[in-house]
């Protein structure tokens, strides 16, 4: 039988994984000393992971090269897809925000503003049930630096503690949600490995609530 692959999103969600997958008694070492090697093997040849960024994560679950995928919330709104969205990871909690210049006044006048953003669907839907007329420019670098220099009249990001929005001078003016990590899973991989996935999915849903 093959092992089951689980897609991780690399870096801080990779690390959170890794320590849920300890808790459960699997064997993570490989992961831990990756080197440059992408695709690692986990337990007892059980399970292998697949380290990718975020939006390939939901592409390689969708496509049924993955099993499984750790991802934030925020990648699975903005990307959507068909997959099995089955649990609440907890960590990698933050949320999505607008954020403004401290002091400008963003919800009022009748002219269209001008969002920057890394999630354009996110933001366009937002605004939308708001019916709010946007423009969306789409950043992939720090968004912080759009009204800054002009570009915008606010952002959409996810925001952590806020401190990066305060030292440039911006401020969170919504809420729009909240997100953290979530476990994905391939649809036909749900039919095909059931016993494997469920068992799976058990002992991290009682690894989580410890």
């Amino acid at each position: 039988m093959k092992p089951l692959r689980i897609a991780l999103t690399k870096g801080r969600l990779e690390k959170d994984t890794v320590a849920l997958l300890e808790k459960i008694g699997l064997d993570c070492e490989a992961v831990k000393n990756k080197g440059r090697k992408l695709i690692l093997p986990v337990g007892s040849g059980q399970y292998e992971v697949v380290l990718a960024k975020a939006a390939d994560v939901i592409t390689y679950v969708e496509h049924g090269v993955c099993d499984l995928g750790v991802v934030g919330k925020d990648t699975i709104m903005e990307y959507g897809g068909s997959y099995y969205e089955v649990l609440d990871l907890g960590f990698g909690r933050c949320r999505f925000a607008v954020a403004a210049p401290k002091g400008a006044d963003f919800w009022s006048g009748y002219s269209a503003k001008t969002i920057a953003t890394k999630y354009p669907n996110i933001a366009r839907s937002f605004f939308e049930s708001r019916g709010m007329d946007v423009r969306i420019i789409k950043i992939e670098g720090s968004v912080e630096l759009a009204p800054l220099l002009g570009l915008s009249d606010a952002i959409v990001d996810i925001v952590e503690t806020g401190s990066t929005l305060k030292e440039n001078g911006l401020e969170v003016v919504e809420t729009i949600c909240n997100i953290s990590a979530r476990l994905i899973v391939n649809t036909a991989g749900l039919k095909l490995r059931k016993q494997e996935i469920e068992q799976l999915l058990d002992q991290l849903e009682r690894a989580n609530q410890q």
